[in-house]
């Protein structure tokens, strides 16, 4: 019974990070994109914040290292991932979204070399990451005499999302705070959304812009609470569960129902140059994390199978 509850908090945790990327592009036509990104997070860390209350042993930072863990995740992970996100799919379809996001683990562990060099990429981990980033490029698949297309510009805002939550994800744990997961979402999140809204006001962005439809609210909702509270909720219990290699593996399953979703909701085609893209960054990682995976193989068999 533990195998198939494994496997099935997987794929759901898959399933709805995935579909949360037609979510956005769905929401992007009733609402201004950062303040879109700035209202997700005002809802998922208000219920977060409870959660942490009824569940962690301490869900107020208690030092200023762990109100500083938690300003680089409001910063980088929550305001800067999601800015960049929301305004880049904008032009740019949900699937391409979620392979360029996946780039995330490959420079994770870049910028952990750097931050924390407790060892050094080899050749196959430094063509795991050259892999990676040609296919960022595929997916991007630029016209040389057109490099600042629209759909072009918007892929690259996507990637420069996808450094922010690399490099957040090291700094934390660079700093070692020794917050629980829990108290740090939560703060996180509601710091980057209060980021997004200054960043949305300094933008131009007014809610006089927004459509208050069906739409969108659906959207909104779906994000808030689905993607952001329930997602997280199942997230903290794979990786307890069943550990971080387990965790980087959702990043890889996740296109598939971005693609799936964006196709049945919003009539997204996925071109060859975003499959190729795929493939590339997922070879990548495996490159990357060769060792980690070897290693993680048995605990996660036993793990799946009960």
């Amino acid at each position: 019974m533990s195998r198939y509850r494994n496997l099935g908090l997987f794929l759901a945790l898959a399933a709805v990070w995935g579909s949360a990327f037609m979510a956005i592009k769905a929401g992007l036509s009733e609402f201004p994109p950062v303040l879109f990104a700035a209202l997700r997070y005002d809802v998922a860390g208000v219920v977060m914040l409870v959660y942490a209350v009824l569940r962690a042993d301490r869900w107020i930072p208690a030092d200023r290292r762990q109100w500083a863990a938690v300003g680089v995740g409001a910063v980088l992970l929550i305001a800067a991932y999601h800015a960049f996100l929301f305004v880049g799919e904008q032009s740019t379809t949900s699937a391409a979204a979620a392979v360029v996001v996946s780039l995330s683990p490959v420079m994770t562990t870049m910028f952990a070399r750097v931050i924390l060099p407790d060892e050094r990429l080899s050749a196959a981990g430094i063509a795991g990451a050259l892999l990676g980033l040609v296919g960022v490029v595929a997916v991007a698949n630029p016209d040389p005499s057109a490099l600042l297309t629209q759909d072009v510009v918007g892929n690259l805002l996507v990637f420069a999302a996808a450094l922010s939550f690399a490099l957040g994800s090291v700094l934390t744990t660079w700093l070692d705070a020794g917050l629980e997961i829990e108290t740090m979402e939560a703060w996180s999140m509601l710091g980057g959304a209060a980021v997004m809204h200054g960043v949305s006001v300094a933008l131009g962005e007014s809610f006089a812009a927004v459509t208050w439809s069906s739409r969108g609210l659906a959207a909104l909702a779906y994000l808030s609470l689905g993607a952001s509270a329930l997602g997280f909720l199942v997230y903290f219990d794979l990786l307890e569960r069943l550990g971080p290699i387990e965790i980087n593996l959702v990043s890889y399953v996740a296109p598939l129902f971005a693609a799936v979703t964006g196709f049945l909701f919003l009539g997204e085609v996925v071109g060859v140059p975003t499959v190729v893209g795929f493939c590339l960054i997922f070879v990548g990682f495996v490159l990357i994390k060769r060792r980690a995976i070897r290693e993680e193989l048995p605990r996660l068999r036993a793990a799946l199978g009960g």
